[in-house]
């Protein structure tokens, strides 16, 4: 059944494509909310999974609230998982800089203990280097500073101070449909776990990856499908036994997870006055990979608007 669902969002998106010229594909501002000019414009970034390539335009902020829901039985013990996160979004003079923060919140029911703790906080930047305009996709590399706000002991942060990199890319191919893609890499140098006994772990460094795709149906101006792919190749620290001498000790070592996660959502927008849209949408991702959760719910809020009176 999951497979007809992910075939029918693809099908949606790739069969009612039309025939619109590249060369008029680009990412509406505010004051386009109102009358877009094509039903593609009417919603721009507000994926979820997937990184949209459009920054903030001058003198408009964006709030975004996630939450997600997974649930994962590994060796017949069930694991639910609330995935909280809360990002703002800042253009810096113009659409060519913006800065942003996201604060991650975990909520984890694994074998029936109950944990729950903010994991670590990022602090973006992300560069507007190419507009979706003629036969340029919008390019907006970003780098992440990870703040090791979480407990690591607790499997809610890394435990130490990292960087990320991601690279999105979005682009236009007709006047309902346009795809997203993203790659990326996560760095946490130096990072240790408690043994036993107050003792720690010697540093290793841990590097994740990232790859995705998206493609985004626009039914209306004010209502879309999407279809999300997502790749994680994750490192993490496991303790481990090993004996010398006849002695047993623990130690640390790398762990790594794949987790593939295919996703068919929707959105839609709420246009009120002043230029404020209100995006809410659902999702519902399925895992493929052993790694990934067996299934879950996706739930988004977007709330943008004008934060200067002199945005048009």
């Amino acid at each position: 059944m999951f497979c007809h669902i992910a075939f029918a969002w693809v099908s949606a998106g790739v069969l009612l494509i039309g025939g619109l010229d590249p060369a008029d594909a680009q990412p509406p501002g505010p004051a386009a909310i109102e009358a877009p000019v094509r039903p593609v414009d009417g919603i721009r970034d507000n994926s979820y999974l997937i990184e949209e390539a459009y920054n903030q335009e001058a003198g408009v902020v964006q709030h975004i609230f996630t939450g997600r829901f997974g649930y994962e039985d590994e060796h017949g013990e069930g694991t639910r998982t609330w995935d909280l996160s809360f990002t703002q979004e800042w253009p810096v003079f113009s659409q060519t800089h913006q800065l942003s923060y996201t604060i991650p919140y975990t909520f984890m029911d694994p074998g029936g203990e109950h944990e729950s703790g903010i994991g670590d906080v990022l602090l973006n930047y992300r560069y507007q280097l190419l507009m979706d305009e003629g036969a340029y996709p919008a390019f907006s590399p970003r780098f992440s500073v990870n703040f090791p706000s979480g407990d690591d002991d607790c499997g809610f942060g890394a435990g130490t101070a990292g960087y990320q990199i991601n690279l999105p890319v979005s682009k236009t191919i007709s006047d309902r449909t346009y795809v997203n893609f993203n790659a990326g890499l996560t760095h946490i140098p130096n990072a240790d776990i408690e043994l036993s006994g107050g003792d720690r772990s010697s540093g290793l460094d841990l590097l994740a990856y990232n790859l995705g795709g998206s493609v985004i149906y626009a039914v209306t101006d004010e209502f879309n499908l999407m279809l999300e792919v997502v790749w994680n190749s994750d490192e993490g620290l496991q303790k481990k036994e090993r004996t010398r001498r006849g002695e047993k000790y623990l130690f640390a070592d790398r762990d790594r997870s794949e987790d593939i996660v295919i996703s068919p959502g929707l959105r839609w927008a709420i246009n009120l006055p002043g230029d404020l849209q209100i995006v809410p949408g659902l999702a519902f991702p399925i895992g493929l990979s052993d790694d990934a959760i067996d299934y879950g719910v996706f739930f988004y809020l977007s709330i943008e608007h004008p934060f200067l009176p002199t945005v048009k």
